[in-house]
């Protein structure tokens, strides 16, 4: 079934120019877009703390994420599906294994960190960049659909973890949100 449906996606490719053109650049632009508007929130209107804290929670679930991500790969060895003939590539190939996606771990890394300290600016944008990036990496080629379910789950888990330990109005919140 993974395959019928990553197949089926990635068939879309190759039919419309513009589209393909549009996935390859959410596929390639999309997580630095989003870091960028994380970044932003830092500056924008007045400094709140809860709009810092939320920044320096994203960021930690990113890297913790894909930190994760590096540790499954030691035990996890998933051929990418334009390897076992499932999909037909649009980007340079990589080396690296299938699953999880780090694209889909580093964009919804961001949103559930976001989402879980209440933080409504944006969210909207950010969960459809999100999902629109998650998507971009099956249409190109890239990835299963069940290796941006894994990367979703290892985002959620990451972002669950710093905002268990990582809490607001803290010494060490107070220190993070302080700079600029």
């Amino acid at each position: 079934m993974d395959s019928s449906i990553t197949s089926a996606i990635n068939s879309l490719s190759g039919q419309i120019a513009f589209l393909d053109v549009g996935m390859i650049g959410l596929s390639t632009f999309g997580v630095p877009l989003m870091v960028a508007l994380i970044v932003a929130q830092w500056w924008l209107g007045r400094p709140q703390p809860q709009i810092r804290h939320a920044c320096v929670a994203a960021g930690a679930s990113f890297l913790l994420g894909l930190a994760l991500a590096q540790m499954i790969l030691l035990f996890v060895h998933r051929a990418r599906p334009y390897d076992a003939g499932v999909s037909h590539l649009l980007v340079a190939p990589t080396v690296d294994w299938s699953f999880p996606s780090d694209h889909a771990i580093a964009s919804t890394s961001i949103v559930f960190a976001w989402a879980l300290h209440g933080i409504r600016r944006w969210q909207g944008l950010l969960v459809t960049l999100a999902l629109l990036v998650c998507f971009s990496r099956i249409y190109v080629g890239m990835h299963y659909v069940t290796d941006i379910f894994g990367g979703m789950g290892v985002a959620l888990a990451a972002a669950l973890i710093v905002t268990t330990v990582y809490k607001p109005d803290t010494k060490l919140d107070h220190w993070l949100t302080a700079w600029f």
